[in-house]
């Protein structure tokens, strides 16, 4: 039969698809597999698709508190004062000597605040249960009294002439010091003028020799062995902060114990390590009973010892101590 050419063209009309996907995609006769359409995941499963999310939640509400706990305990406003003894030369097994060596640290650690006092071994004061007599002497007198009780004599002694009554004491055996500045790889010594027969500059020295500088007193007096020995404390202060000395800490913390008698409760020393980390060694205000802070007499037994001028040391002393 031939094509009317004038004969009309009737649309053609789509096959009807019973599949529904059609209906909702008007594409979908168009592919060769048809791919129907998923439904959107609900909130709540793709919350649980997303991972731990969830569980944070609970373990912050675990580590909140104990992080508050602990910046609590690290930064309680508060002072920590401890009274530093350093003996020498006390016959074997006992700690019955002088302390050449007496110095008050106090801390607080909300402003990250350390002082440091050091107080002369010649100083004539009233010892409380003996009279008047040096300083060092307090803890000779009682150690031979009884055994132990050295250090809270002091500790008796600092409260009844200076008015501070430190709570904790570290007594130190200057024969075992070398051992920990050894244990630490020594320490370095930064000195702007010459100082215990060292002259100024840079100084790294071993536990013998930093023993050596901090009791020294040739050519100088006792003034001078003040200084030398906070500078020797200072500077093991540095090197403990340094980073690089920190896989020495344990055999340096064994040595420290062997050498030290204190009564500072284990709980307390993180809060001091990290009020001098705070404060950094040269943010240690460190001080000296000075020259005019003293009058040399003779006692009626001919020793020389130091009057106190309780007028210019009683100020200072609050300054740095006082509440």
């Amino acid at each position: 039969m031939m094509n009317d050419p004038h004969a009309k063209t009737q649309p053609v009309k789509p096959v009807s698809d019973p599949n529904p996907v059609a209906e909702v995609d008007p594409l979908a006769h168009y592919q060769r597999i048809r791919v129907p359409r998923q439904a959107p995941v609900p909130p709540q499963q793709r919350r649980r698709k997303a991972g731990c999310g969830g569980c944070l939640m609970p373990l912050l509400a675990v580590a909140l508190p104990l992080l508050l706990v602990i910046a609590a305990y690290l930064f309680f406003p508060g002072r920590t004062t401890v009274l530093l003894l350093g003996i020498d030369r006390a016959p074997d097994g006992t700690a019955i000597s002088r302390s050449d060596t007496i110095m008050l640290v106090s801390t607080e650690a909300m402003s990250a605040e350390v002082h440091m006092l050091s107080i002369p071994r010649d100083l004539w004061v009233n010892i409380p249960g003996v009279g008047e007599n040096r300083i060092n002497t307090a803890h000779f007198f009682a150690e031979a009294n009884q055994e132990g009780s050295g250090p809270q004599a002091v500790i008796d002694t600092i409260s009844a002439n200076f008015g501070v009554t430190p709570r904790y004491y570290a007594r130190v055996q200057f024969s075992g010091f070398s051992e920990v500045v050894d244990a630490l790889g020594g320490v370095t010594l930064n000195l702007d003028e010459p100082m215990g027969g060292l002259e100024a500059g840079k100084h790294h020295l071993d536990g013998t020799q930093a023993l050596a500088f901090a009791r020294d007193r040739a050519g100088t007096d006792d003034f001078y062995r003040m200084n030398q020995g906070q500078v020797v404390l200072i500077a093991t202060a540095r090197q403990l902060l340094n980073p690089l000395t920190w896989p020495r800490l344990p055999l340096a913390v064994a040595k420290f114990f062997d050498v030290v008698d204190t009564n500072l409760p284990v709980w307390e020393w993180p809060r001091l390590a990290v009020t001098l980390l705070r404060a950094g060694p040269d943010g240690v205000d460190s001080r000296t009973i000075t020259r005019e802070m003293v009058y040399p007499f003779q006692t009626d037994g001919g020793a020389q010892v130091l009057g106190p001028n309780w007028d210019l040391i009683w100020p200072m002393v609050a300054e740095m101590f006082g509440e």
